[in-house]
């Protein structure tokens, strides 16, 4: 819905020749159409299926609008006048420009609070501690003031549950559609969770779902938005269609992952933990997607679930989005690349090098240490807020390592070690773009300061990069040992301090992030999506 909105004022404001600053930003969002092959890959049922997997993601989206902004902060939208705002609030979900470390560009708007829509925007710290409930650090609770203003829980199923009960009605339909056993399971138990807020045993299923050539990624995921406490999880939804062929390619994988958690640059006792095998990559063509997904920059892989409970169990699920992936490489990557890359690597920046070091991220974010070796409690509880950041630039810098080490071994032979530092360095600079207060940004900016003091890389004459792999490769590994270690301790303090002081734009990176902008090179993409684009 929003995206249909945004490329109708979109055009119209590009059709009037806008010079607006703020038409600027909604035109360095490239759009790109969400299709897939639907004829001859799926059975009329599972088309079926897909349109209410849409529904559904539609009710998903509108949940979220009220977690991230506020139902009243946007019904205010109706009255903005100049449609380029309205475009870009549409896109942002809000008021914050979350590509611009979330800098409010409606009049009217502060800071975005930091714990979003989940608390009380004037909550202190102290009446939160007070709060007698146990259900405070639930991830699908909210916290409310009662009419005498005293604060109280407010479980997701009860918040919302007029929406819920439109999702019970519409997943009845699709189990009663689904030819897949696995499927059908996956989304009984998914139906469960939603009424009770209790989302493990689906999660447990869906790590079995592996023969479904549809997937349907729904419900509160992600604790991004939650800076305030790290807890709440947004609402979203993803549409999937697998790619047999290329998932077909990836599956031998799987089973290499204790071997790879042995083989991590870091000392031994934060790889004791021993991950599970029972899990898969895949690759998926994404057809739609809702809520806290669709906002701002577009995730182009999905690695779950992310209880550790699972994980430890069973692993997770990484799931590449390959055309969503192709989308942002064709028109984000390919133009930075030409840009700042010196003229003899620029054609190492390669899409196979791209998906797999996109691949390999999500790999990664199953390795590691899972639960601190100094109290045992789970690094995500342990670093709060700070563990996003981290937890990024651990799998952006494992997953490069390992990928490394599989070409090295002939396992991977469509791309060169060389070729995936090349393109992973100039990858970091389409990422940094997500602003300084995005976790994938921070751990982007702390990658780039890190690899840029090791000598991984210098500017010519002309002021393009040019990569010293065998440098970079040493970086590579510093760096993630000691991002392991940062997350084995626990160290929520010594976290925010390193991250504060490293995790910055420099003057020399915001005249490179500049020269990208100049050439209006997209910063990310916007989809054309739904029933009517894929014609259903």
């Amino acid at each position: 819905m929003a995206a249909t909105m945004l490329m109708a004022v979109a055009c119209k404001g590009k059709q009037q020749a806008s010079e607006s600053a703020i038409q600027q930003k909604v035109d360095e969002y490239a759009e790109f159409a969400l299709t897939s092959d639907l004829i001859n890959t799926l059975s009329p049922n599972e088309k079926e299926i897909v349109k209410i997997f849409i529904e559904i993601s539609q009710i998903m989206d509108e949940i979220y609008w009220d977690q991230y902004f506020g139902n009243e902060n946007r019904k205010s939208l109706d009255t903005i006048k100049d449609p380029a705002i309205r475009a870009f609030a549409e896109l942002q979900y809000g008021a914050w420009d979350r590509l611009d470390s979330e800098k409010p560009f409606i009049p009217g708007y502060g800071e975005r609070p930091k714990g979003a829509n989940f608390y009380p925007a004037d909550m202190t710290e102290e009446e939160f501690a007070a709060l007698d409930d146990t259900l405070k650090n639930s991830q699908y609770s909210l916290i409310r003031r009662n009419a005498e203003g005293k604060l109280y829980v407010l479980p997701y199923h009860e918040a919302y549950k007029e929406q819920l009960a439109k999702v019970d009605a519409l997943l009845e339909k699709a189990i009663s559609l689904a030819e897949n056993e696995g499927l059908k399971k996956y989304l009984t138990a998914r139906r469960e969770a939603f009424r009770t807020d209790d989302y493990f045993e689906s999660d447990m299923v869906w790590m079995d779902m592996k023969d479904s050539k549809l997937d349907f990624v729904v419900g509160p995921i992600e604790n991004y938005d939650d800076a305030l406490h790290g807890l709440k999880c947004s609402q979203e939804a993803y549409v999937l269609i697998k790619d047999e062929q290329w998932s077909n390619d990836l599956s031998k994988f799987a089973a290499m992952l204790p071997e790879m958690q042995r083989l991590l640059p870091c000392d031994e006792k934060y790889k004791k933990e021993v991950p599970g095998t029972d899990c898969d990559i895949n690759v998926y063509d994404v057809v739609y997607y809702g809520g806290d997904c669709n906002a701002g920059s577009k995730t182009i892989a999905i690695n779950l679930p992310n209880d550790e409970r699972v994980q430890l169990a069973k692993g997770s699920r990484r799931l590449q989005l390959k055309n969503a992936m192709k989308a942002k490489f064709d028109n984000i990557m390919i133009p930075i690349a030409k840009l700042m890359v010196c003229d003899e690597q620029v054609d190492s920046v390669t899409f196979n090098a791209f998906f797999g070091n996109t691949c390999y991220h999500e790999v990664a974010h199953g390795l590691g240490i899972k639960n601190t070796v100094t109290t045992g409690i789970p690094c995500r509880q342990a670093l709060g807020a700070q563990y996003s950041a981290w937890e990024e630039a651990k799998a952006d810098v494992c997953g490069l390592f390992l990928t490394e080490q599989l070409i090295e071994r002939g396992l991977i032979t469509n791309t060169t070690v060389a070729q995936n530092y090349i393109t992973f360095i100039a990858g970091i600079l389409r990422s940094v773009r997500f602003g300084a207060t995005e976790a994938h940004g921070v751990a982007n900016i702390m990658c780039y300061n890190y690899f840029l003091e090791h000598g991984a890389f210098s500017r010519n004459a002309q002021g393009k990069y040019v990569i010293n792999v065998e440098k970079a490769r040493e970086a590579a590994r510093g760096w993630a040992a000691i991002i392991i270690a940062m997350e084995g301790e626990g160290d929520m303090a010594a976290a925010k301090s390193y991250s504060d002081k490293n995790g910055k734009i420099s003057a020399d990176l915001q005249k490179d992030l500049d020269a990208i902008r100049d050439a209006k090179i997209p910063r990310d993409i916007v989809y054309k999506q739904g029933a009517s684009v894929l014609g259903l």
